[in-house]
């Protein structure tokens, strides 16, 4: 590669990351407004405008700093700012709106599994680092929830790897492949489509935890613990919590749409759209919006809504027991379509 070529990536790769920052930021509290307003409506209150995200990330960077007495102040201070860097890293290796990813190899997902730890875990060192018995009650329950959802989690993505090695797919860790190959296509029997629907079901179940709402707000849960974790967190600290939750509520919808839904509109035959177009492309990040707002709907809007927050052993006992369970079910009937599609050829 010469130096051309080299500068040329570099300036590709440092634009599109300003690129994707602002959209899972915007984007981000753009959905967080709409979930806040549709739960409102749901339990029959009128809630903030859509807006309101965004008028408290304003105010938040106005608002004094403060750091408690008994804190670790360097890490109390740099946690939320490494929370937020890893979330917005993720998007780099996502594809977006129909586009190829910034930065692509081998095993994307493995990455994208390790940096989703990062958030988390920023959040627990945060809540160890304040010096607050609440914030370390929360710490606790936030690395219990880790590890209780990373289970099932990594079942999903084994699952994934596993049919695509079947089918004689090469990088089965990169996103890429995976959506260059959707998995309810010819290569998936009626066994491997309930084994699928199975893992989309735990993955949409997850991802309340990973976002730490409601049922599963045990680390943060206001009424018990006075916030647990982001207690002793105010200003710009708390706005950089604040827009973690949400550029991590766009990453956690979009591994969603690009494991289980990533397709992509303009290539329909019916509609005619010329491939390659600026037309083609605009229809198909507008799709992937759409596909984000019903994702995010399901995953984090009506469980929130319809169920209410469980007690940390409850956390862990679902996490561990049913779902995993349901995981390895769906695994399995996986296995089994991939023995049966062989033994028939059809593979």
């Amino acid at each position: 590669m010469n130096l051309v070529e080299t500068s040329e990536t570099v300036l590709r790769i440092v634009l599109g990351t300003i690129g994707v920052t602002i959209f899972g930021i915007i984007f981000g509290l753009f959905y967080k407004g709409i979930d806040r307003k549709i739960s409102a409506h749901m339990q029959g209150r009128i809630g903030p405008p859509i807006i309101q995200p965004f008028r408290d990330i304003r105010k938040l960077f106005t608002k004094e700093n403060i750091v408690p007495e008994n804190a670790i102040p360097w890490i109390f201070n740099l946690i939320p700012l490494l929370g937020l860097v890893a979330t917005i890293t993720i998007l780099i290796y996502l594809p977006i709106g129909g586009f190829q990813p910034i930065i692509s190899w081998g095993g994307d997902l493995i990455l994208i599994l390790y940096l989703l730890i990062f958030p988390s875990l920023a959040l627990a060192i945060g809540g160890f680092s304040s010096g607050s018995p609440y914030a370390v009650v929360g710490a606790q329950r936030e690395m219990a929830t880790m590890i209780a959802y990373e289970f099932p989690l990594a079942i999903i993505i084994i699952s994934l790897a596993w049919k695509l090695t079947q089918v004689g797919g090469e990088n089965v860790f990169a996103l890429s492949t995976i959506a260059s190959t959707p998995i309810w296509n010819n290569v998936t029997g009626p066994l491997g489509f309930i084994g699928f629907a199975i893992l989309l079901f735990v993955l949409i179940i997850v991802t309340p935890a990973e976002l730490s709402k409601i049922p599963f707000d045990a680390p943060e849960a206001e009424t018990e613990i006075a916030g647990g974790l982001l207690v002793e967190y105010s200003g710009r600290n708390l706005a950089m919590f604040y827009l973690t939750d949400c550029v991590k509520t766009v990453v956690m919808a979009s591994i969603i749409v690009v494991l289980f839904i990533p397709y992509n509109i303009s290539t329909l035959p019916i509609l005619g759209i010329q491939s390659g177009s600026y037309f083609a492309y605009a229809m198909d990040a507008i799709f992937y919006l759409i596909k984000l707002f019903i994702v995010i709907l399901f995953s984090v809007t009506l469980i929130r809504v319809a169920i209410a927050r469980l007690k940390i052993d409850q956390i862990v006992y679902t996490y561990w027991i049913p779902l995993t369970l349901l995981s390895l079910v769906g695994l399995i009937c996986i296995m089994w379509d991939g023995f049966i599609m062989n033994a028939l050829g059809l593979v």
